[in-house]
């Protein structure tokens, strides 16, 4: 099972080669360095009520590159948390595929598939309260994931696996014996980190772990996060609604608005260079430390009836610059064309 992704990877993986310049639903196979390690192929996802399927997520075509932070955001009900339960496996895929390190692993998998995806993708939760169970001592709750996959010798070594990280997360081997009850927000959400990361797993989806927690603490999991992240080479999905965050701690950023990604871009180049309204409209609502500023700032409303799409020129994912993605209709695409040219000056 230690190599089973990487043995049949390059039979899996597919072929880029029906992917045309320009339009583009799927992100390009970059010729250097590309390595995903996770790849949503036109996944749809959907709840069933009776015979009828309200889809979340449509036409999802996404590339997560390994050692990566990427950003997903977008507002409530946008489909950014169901992203993150079909990758660890929570919620049915009703169509296409998730492919991990080149292997599918949504639909029905076998179960040595399901127990090495369960070991190799963890999450961190929303709230850190309720991802707890209270009934626990700190000590099983982080033990939990050693003692389900066998990666510890004795009873010796786990314990120094468990106080070892809890001091990774800023926790002293004292607090094992203690309840979640017993912590602070900011505690609690680091004992479910510690959580996750004790059995070393290769990806996080970390589902707005901050929302939660004052912030005075927020800063510190963020922090925490991207420790982890750079010393073990850690990939993570990282999800939220706030995108000054999302861009302190993401590598590249993808906007979601209604089951559909709208821009993706580095960090730098969306703050930069944002192109799609709905992306603008999310920057428009950061706050601003500058109380004078933040007082007269206007916030922009998006409204999807501003597209005026029609049936014989429908919005794709078009690629404006390397790296730089965007939903668009013909239209719209050489306006964005023009931004990107002139550098951003709108």
């Amino acid at each position: 099972m230690k190599n089973l992704f990487k043995s049949i990877q390059k039979a899996v993986i597919g072929d880029h080669s029906h992917e045309k310049a320009g339009l583009l639903d799927v992100i390009p196979t970059i010729e250097n360095g590309y390595d995903p390690i996770v790849s949503f192929k036109n996944v749809q996802i959907g709840y069933k009520r009776g015979n009828v399927e309200r889809v979340i997520i449509q036409g999802l075509n996404l590339d997560i590159m390994r050692g990566e932070i990427f950003g997903l955001v977008g507002e409530s009900g946008s489909g950014k948390t169901t992203v993150g339960r079909s990758l660890i496996r929570v919620t049915n895929v009703s169509k296409g595929e998730i492919l991990y390190n080149g292997v599918r692993i949504s639909g029905k998998i076998s179960r040595t598939l399901s127990r090495e995806v369960k070991k190799k993708i963890q999450m961190i939760f929303q709230d850190p309260s309720a991802s707890l169970n209270d009934r626990a001592n700190v000590d099983y709750i982080v033990s939990e994931g050693l003692r389900a996959f066998h990666l510890y010798e004795d009873e010796t070594d786990r314990l120094e696996k468990v106080e070892e990280m809890m001091r990774r997360v800023g926790l002293r081997p004292e607090h094992l014996k203690r309840y979640p009850h017993e912590f602070s927000g900011g505690q609690r959400q680091r004992i479910g980190i510690a959580r996750s990361m004790i059995i070393k797993p290769e990806l996080i989806v970390a589902d707005e772990p901050i929302s939660a927690l004052d912030v005075s603490i927020r800063a510190q999991v963020l922090n925490l996060i991207k420790e982890f992240q750079k010393e073990s080479s850690l990939t993570v999905l990282f999800i939220a609604h706030d995108l000054s965050v999302v861009k302190y701690i993401s590598d590249r950023i993808g906007v979601i608005y209604n089951g559909k990604i709208v821009e993706l871009a580095s960090a730098e180049r969306l703050f930069e260079v944002p192109l799609h309204p709905y992306t603008k409209s999310l920057l428009s609502a950061v706050p601003i430390p500058d109380p004078r500023v933040e007082k007269v700032k206007k916030v922009v409303v998006y409204h999807p009836q501003m597209h005026q799409y029609t049936h014989d020129d429908e919005p794709q994912l078009y690629e404006v610059e390397p790296g730089h993605f965007v939903r668009a209709n013909s239209a719209e695409l050489a306006a964005y064309k023009e931004i990107v040219r002139q550098g951003g000056n709108k």
